[in-house]
């Protein structure tokens, strides 16, 4: 089946020094639930509103 939402090795800098995100991958199937956890500075929100746009 087809995911809902696929994302493929996302990499997100802040100017050019900065790399908050590196390589990430998942695929959500429709009707998951997923949360994203982890520490602080980890880039969950900043995942977040990449997909969010």
């Amino acid at each position: 089946m087809e995911p809902m939402i696929k994302i493929e090795s996302l990499t997100k800098r802040y100017s050019f020094k900065i790399l908050a995100l590196k390589g990430i991958s998942l695929d959500i199937e429709r009707g998951d639930c997923v949360g994203f956890l982890g520490p602080n500075g980890a880039g969950k929100s900043t995942t977040i509103k990449i997909l969010t746009g």
